[in-house]
């Protein structure tokens, strides 16, 4: 008589069989994150020389012309740093805003719908590749103003830090003016608008500016990124100032990317 515990242990084993071990393990956030960041960094290299040129020679040319009107001092602090961190809303902000209403307008969030990902790994993954092209002008800007400024260069090092802090911030607002949108055309209109007003109450000295502007100024994530960095310029810089503004910047990088994830779930399933 056959053995029908024989026949039980012989149908586990059976490759058609489906057991909780047989299924695959969920996405985890980190490995989906990293592999999303480095597809849109491998597929946007042939961009980046023009990205970086666009955003850089930008800058540079306003720092040159704001050069005749502003001598020196907290003015002038306050151009450079505005003016370093105005390539990262380039980038970030306005660009971001423009790709993510075409992918949205061409449907192309069905793809990334398809991939076993979190939906917070392919905001921060497409937000982190565009903000890294943002390096090496947003470093060269500063150091070309720090000379034309006669500002001194010891403190360039901040940037590290207000790169990735400002980023987040101005990649989850980007993102979200791009998820939102109806339209790509709307899209690009409020990623132009985000990046005019980083400009004007960014690079401008806040000390020109009317109280309205000044409201407005606060209220933008890129300010605290600009505080930070045109606080380092002088002789003994007060670093818990500093680390408050970048506290506050980063705080809003959270809010922002978890409403921009919170967008691309909800564009994702229209």
């Amino acid at each position: 008589m056959p053995d029908p515990s024989a026949d039980s242990s012989s149908a586990q084993g059976m490759p058609g069989s489906i057991s909780a071990a047989a299924l695959p393990p969920p996405a985890q956030l980190w490995p989906s994150l990293v592999a999303i960041y480095r597809a849109q960094l491998s597929r946007a290299r042939v961009a980046r020389i023009p990205l970086l040129f666009v955003a850089t020679f930008q800058s540079v040319g306003i720092m040159i012309l704001m050069r005749g009107v502003v001598d020196g001092g907290s003015e002038a602090q306050s151009v450079v740093a505005g003016s370093s961190v105005l390539v990262v809303a380039f980038v970030a902000l306005n660009l971001l805003a423009q790709h993510f209403g075409q992918l949205r307008a061409t449907r192309g969030l069905d793809y990334y719908a398809t991939l076993p990902v979190p939906p917070a790994a392919v905001v921060l993954g497409v937000a982190g590749a565009y903000a890294s092209f943002t390096v090496p002008g947003t470093i060269l800007t500063a150091a070309f103003g720090c000379v034309l400024f006669g500002l001194p260069l010891t403190n360039l090092w901040i940037l590290l830090v207000v790169i990735p802090m400002a980023g987040a911030a101005l990649s989850g607002l980007g993102a979200a003016f791009g998820l939102l949108a109806s339209r790509p055309e709307t899209a690009t209109l409020l990623g132009q608008l985000g990046m005019s007003a980083a400009l004007l109450a960014g690079v401008l000295p806040p000390d020109r500016m009317p109280e309205i502007v000044r409201l407005v100024r606060n209220l933008l994530p890129s300010t605290y990124g600009v505080e930070a960095y045109a606080r380092t310029f002088t002789g003994h810089p007060d670093w818990a100032l500093v680390a408050a503004n970048l506290a506050v910047c980063a705080g809003v990088g959270v809010f922002l990317l978890t409403v921009s994830t919170w967008a691309y779930r909800r564009a994702s399933i229209r």
